[in-house]
């Protein structure tokens, strides 16, 4: 093969004519080597050719429907006979067709009569006869009705599709594809007859079940070919508008990212919107980055700055903050299923796994280390260090949970906490779990049937499987005499199990006592033993259970020994560090962060069938983190630093109807610890708000778990109204995004909002009343042991009844005003009594600072503005706001009223 290389290149150098007469006449020789479809091939009955099982019957079944889910492939099958879903398991499709053909008279064969509905059939006529899928039936059986041989036929390569691209520039054009199987043999065949088509926006583009594609409006989708274990996308461009070619404007890329996304756009015609100005782009990167909003005087110094690299720097400058190590943390707890509710009992304390878990992700995440070396402690996590027996590690964790200690789970060299949970022990529970976290890929269709939009078989999943099965929590070597020799030790009875143990040895954990912990430990697979001198397959034996010695890794033809490997999980590791799976997984994932949509959509279904918007940005992003090192700072640079990511979010005439190419930043709401902080931050004093990079232990983003026990507390309850992940099933979909009524009314009406406003010492409206000369009237810290509820009520009332009074006047309704007024009065008088605040002082207070504060107004609420949206108020904005403020009873409600204003605007709870 080399040779032959050397002498086209040779050829080419010497004479080009010839070169290119050879390259034909090799052409000419793989087209006599294609098989014309079965289509023409068994047109007629006569031909003498017969049809392989796989090649040809089991993708004309499929074709037929026959193996659909509605039908014979369903789990319970249709009418006695089952087909393997999809069509992947030879043996049991050609065991049941078998029981349904006559060889003696192919045409009378009761599996052709229930197709052409000579016999009665539930699905219908599922073809005529004569047809050519009739006649690649009748052929087969003719044949023998024989089953593939895998172990000596060629095995399926590749799918070849051409048009590789289809370029559409009108409504109603049509495009036929055409697809040819290639095998590892080398042969070829043309099965675009036997492939199924679907489109992934048939908005787009449709597609015919011959592969007919038919444009139906602008835009970009993909068109999928399926067959036999071939899943081939096909790109699919209409320009939205004229503006391509050379109309198409020259555009600056100034990296490289820029480059790769602007050649889509222009294929598109699509062109970008202009780079966001210094606030939105400064408020966009400290949220996506650090989960924080940036203060006004952080806002006002960086617009101030005017050196060039003043963004680059801002994103190096947040990378090194402990926010954005505890955000971050928090994303990475969420993909890999750090859940209280999965953890209980996996330590004495109660919730105190979770809390592990969460401490030794954000250590490594500010460490910044290598994102592999992170998942390589996961994935081959175990209880105990280096060479520890049962008791030292016992110790070592006893000392981690007592009161005061300086010992730290995140200092292990290992996180074992993501094996030990209720909803990862069993082996298939794992392969699901595993493959979400790691790859991004969803394994769940290929448990019980081939997936029916990736490459994965039955087959696949039950050999990948076995990389799982070793590694078990609770019952390692030693662990049942050590843990009795320490429950002995603390005079506890032996007989004492679970949580009868449990609630016995917690208070002497805290003491200072060594109790015994439970751990995460992995079998190891012992060699092939011959069993009575045979060297027939031995028994599948390991400490007398039936453990697996071989397993197989995602797309690879020959079985890992286990038995090779002191911990059977090591070539999994390796695996995943060969090739570029884990490393896209996660680039899709914290692009999709960035931008609100990934490269791939949804970020966790990097299936075949599910391609991405942009190819080459998402192989560049890849092999670029893979190069750094799986350096996670070098992925958030590589993407915050793009003119891509630093778009404004207004589109324009081109890019309006664009939500996955990237041409503009898409607005979203904000994630819900995000949100919540939001809230503390904009309601917080100045000095409050400055520590929220740095103090990190009390935010949001640093909650550790998610459960039901995580819902037991108002800050808990606020967070699941946004959408916080529930961890559940390790799926991105267990956070949610969306906006709901619920949230709106949250923000309007929650206790939990109007105590974040009127709180007293460190609170903004504190701070306003402070700059002002003045009292704060509604402060719920100063309500001693006053019910916080009826203060709220007594202020809503108040708000209430004060409209109804302003009403009241404009409409001249004179007794009605007076009726209101009393109300209010009385109102009042009952909140200062809850309050201690003399309404009366106040609005003494009030008078005589009035004309003092009219000039300080404008700047209480341009910082009013800067620390909810991030941004100084327009023109109209500020006269509008300010004129609220100075015709209030109290400037300081007015300031209130301003405040709950924007807290309750679209541009505070989304990230534009």
């Amino acid at each position: 093969m080399k040779c032959c290389v050397g002498m086209t290149v040779l050829i080419a150098a010497l004479s080009p004519g010839l070169a290119a007469s050879a390259a034909d006449e090799n052409a000419d020789s793989q087209k006599q080597k294609e098989l014309r479809p079965a289509s023409e091939r068994f047109a007629s009955p006569d031909t003498d050719e017969i049809p392989d099982f796989r090649r040809l019957v089991v993708p004309v079944i499929g074709k037929l429907g026959c193996n659909s889910r509605a039908c014979h492939g369903s789990f319970q099958g249709q009418g006695g006979f089952q087909l393997s879903l999809f069509g992947y398991d030879f043996k049991m499709d050609h065991d049941g067709l078998l029981e349904r053909v006559d060889l003696e008279t192919p045409a009378d064969s009761y599996a052709l009569h229930k197709a052409t509905l000579d016999e009665p059939h539930r699905g219908g006529k599922r073809t005529e006869k004569g047809t050519w899928e009739y006649n690649v039936l009748l052929k087969w059986i003719a044949g023998g009705a024989k089953n593939v041989d895998l172990e000596n036929s060629p095995t399926f390569e590749r799918l070849e599709v051409t048009p590789s691209e289809l370029r559409f520039s009108k409504a109603g054009e049509t495009v036929q594809l055409k697809v040819v199987a290639v095998w590892s043999d080398g042969s070829r065949e043309d099965v675009t007859c036997m492939c199924r088509f679907q489109s992934n926006d048939d908005q787009i583009a449709d597609v015919s079940k011959t592969g007919e594609v038919v444009n139906q409006q602008a835009g970009d989708t993909h068109i999928v070919a399926f067959y036999d274990n071939g899943v081939q996308p096909i790109p699919v461009i209409r320009p939205v508008t004229d503006t391509v070619g050379e109309k198409y404007p020259k555009l600056a890329t100034k990296t490289k990212i820029d480059g790769l996304v602007i050649e889509k756009l222009a294929k598109l015609g699509v062109v970008p919107s202009d780079v966001a100005g210094d606030t939105e782009f400064l408020r966009r990167v400290t949220l996506d980055m650090t989960g924080t909003l940036p203060t006004p005087q952080q806002i006002r110094d960086f617009v101030a700055d005017a050196n060039a690299d003043k963004r680059a720097r801002k994103i190096n400058e947040l990378l090194e903050t402990p926010a954005y190590a505890a955000w971050w943390a928090t994303r990475f707890a969420d993909w890999t299923g750090n859940s209280d509710d999965q953890l209980n009992n996996v330590t004495p304390v109660r919730a105190q796994a979770a809390q592990d878990w969460y401490e030794w992700l954000r250590a490594r995440v500010e460490k910044n280390v290598p994102y592999d070396r992170i998942v390589e402690g996961i994935v081959l996590a175990k209880g105990r260090q280096g060479d520890e027996d049962y008791l030292e590690y016992c110790a070592s964790m006893s000392e981690i949970y007592q009161r005061n200690s300086e010992a730290s789970y995140a200092d292990r060299e290992t996180m074992p906490h993501y094996w030990a949970r209720n909803n990862f022990r069993q082996p298939e529970d794992r392969v699901i779990g595993f493959a979400y976290s790691f790859l991004g890929i969803r394994m769940q269709c290929a448990q019980c049937h081939k997936h029916p939009f990736d490459a994965w078989t039955m087959q696949d999943f039950h050999e990948f499987k076995n990389f799982f099965v070793h590694t078990t929590f609770r019952n390692s070597p030693g662990a049942r005499e050590g843990a009795e020799k320490l429950v002995t030790d603390l005079g506890l009875d032996t007989k004492l199990r679970g949580n009868d143990l449990r609630r016995q040895i917690t208070p002497l954990l805290a003491q200072g006592k060594v109790v015994p912990f439970d751990e995460v430990w992995t079998r190891k697979v012992e060699p092939a033993r011959e069993t009575n001198g045979n060297n027939r397959r031995r028994q599948q034996n390991n400490r007398g259970g039936n453990q697996p010695r071989e397993a197989r890794l995602l797309g690879e033809s020959e079985a890992t020994d286990l038995s090779q490997f002191e911990d059977p999980r090591e070539p999994l590791m390796a695996w995943m560090r060969s090739n570029d799976l884990m490393a896209k997984a996660l680039v899709n994932r914290v692009w999709a962060a960035y931008f609100n949509v990934g490269i791939v959509e949804p970020p966790d279904d990097m299936a075949l069938a599910n391609p991405p918007s942009n190819k080459p940005l998402l192989d560049y992003l890849t092999q670029g983190f893979i190069d750094s090192g799986y350096d996670l700072k070098w992925l958030h640079r590589e993407i915050a630093n793009s003119d891509t990511y630093q778009r404004t979010w207004v589109p324009n005439d081109s890019n309006h109807g664009d939500q996955r190419n990237f041409s503009h930043s898409i607005p979203r709401r904000i994630p819900a610890e995000v949100a919540l902080d939001a809230l503390v931050a904009a309601t917080s004093a100045d000095d409050e708000f400055g520590k929220m990079l740095t103090d990190v232990d009390r935010r949001s983003i640093s909650i550790a778990s998610a459960g039901s026990r995580y819902n037991e507390n108002r800050q808990n309850y606020s967070l699941s109204v946004f959408g916080r992940s529930i961890r559940e099933s390790n799926c991105d979909c267990d956070r949610s995004e969306q906006p709901s009524l619920l949230q709106t009314v949250f923000l309007q009406n929650d206790q939990d909002v109007y105590r974040l406003i009127d709180q007293g010492r460190g609170g903004w409206i504190n701070q306003v009343a402070s700059e002002l000369g003045m009292r704060q009237t509604r402060t719920a810290g100063s309500a001693g042991n006053n019910s916080e509820r009826q203060i709220a009520r007594a202020e809503t009332q108040i708000r209430q009844l004060k409209a109804e009074l302003k009403k009241a006047k404009k409409a001249d309704d004179e007794a009605e005003a007076t009726k209101v007024a009393r109300r209010l009065e009385f109102a009042e008088k009952q909140l200062a009594r809850l309050t201690g605040v003399d309404k009366a002082d106040d609005k003494a207070s009030a008078t005589a600072q009035s004309a003092n504060d009219a000039e300080k107004i404008p700047d209480i609420i341009r910082r009013t503005y800067l620390r909810t949206v991030s941004r100084e108020p327009s023109a109209d904005e500020l006269e509008r706001t300010v004129a609220h403020v100075k015709s209030s009873e109290n400037q300081l409600d007015g300031v209130r009223d301003v405040l709950w204003a924007l807290i309750n605007t679209k541009e505070f709870i989304v990230n534009h």
